[in-house]
């Protein structure tokens, strides 16, 4: 059952000045994780209130909207400047006296945190869930029409109308590195990978690319039967990636 409590609002403010809708819970204790969504999602809908109710009871919790998306200001760059989006969150927790910060992202999420951690630092733990380890990934069904809806106007304008998000028309320039390709820098910060074998978006091998790249402290952690990101999670799995990060982030 849900943990009912209905959260601090926050309005933060990005280093290029784009305003993102946040919540916070408190919880005992010094530990405060952030959780990062998926594209198109929001802190707002069901699973992402579900996940921050769970870690609630291992700790505080700021769950933010991306730019572009829900209530936040701003367009969504799909993993680029989103990492100033969490610099704003992990600030944020800091103002508010917590001394540990676990990062918990999935998909879209999960590459915007191991990117902020590598690129930013700042973090004491980061949770990667069904991320990608490289971009450009059309080798699925629901992968192409991912692309389809970022690249194509009318694909743009039918994710807006759909799930309200607001996707900026220009592609990347420069591209920026991808996770695979700065995860290397996390260390010593520990890193959790998790990714299910039977994921529709990202098969296995983004997961194991990612742990593979990585340098110790650093864990995978292979789900049966998981499909994709915040949705798919359940109860159980959620339980674990707190109490992996409580003890990760000491």
């Amino acid at each position: 059952m849900e943990n009912v409590v209905i959260p601090e609002a926050l309005s933060l403010y990005t280093t290029d000045d784009v305003r993102i809708d946040a919540g916070h819970r408190w919880g005992d204790g010094d530990l405060c994780f952030i959780l990062a969504h998926g594209f198109t999602c929001s802190w707002r809908h069901a699973a992402l209130r579900r996940i921050a109710g769970a870690l609630n009871r291992r700790g505080g919790v700021i769950a933010l909207d991306f730019r572009g998306h829900g209530r936040s200001g701003g367009q969504s760059t799909v993993g680029d400047r989103e990492i100033l989006d969490l610099d704003a969150a992990v600030a944020a927790a800091r103002r508010r006296g917590y001394g540990r910060i676990a990062v918990a992202g999935f998909s879209m999420g999960g590459a915007i945190a191991v990117r902020h951690a590598a690129l930013h630092g700042g973090v004491d733990a980061v949770v990667s869930v069904s991320a990608p380890a490289r971009w450009y990934y059309r080798d699925t069904v629901p992968m192409r029409r991912v692309h389809w809806a970022i690249e194509r106007r009318v694909g743009r304008l039918a994710v807006r109308l759909a799930r309200g998000t607001r996707i900026a028309p220009r592609g990347w320039d420069p591209v920026p590195k991808a996770p695979f390709e700065v995860v290397g820098r996390i260390a010593p910060v520990p890193l959790l990978v998790v990714h299910g074998d039977a994921d529709p978006f990202f098969p296995l091998e983004h997961g194991r690319q990612l742990y593979g790249a990585a340098r110790d402290p650093r864990e995978l952690w292979v789900e049966p039967d998981f499909g994709h990101a915040e949705v798919a999670a359940t109860p159980g799995l959620i339980k674990r990636i707190g109490d992996w990060a409580a003890a990760s982030s000491t």
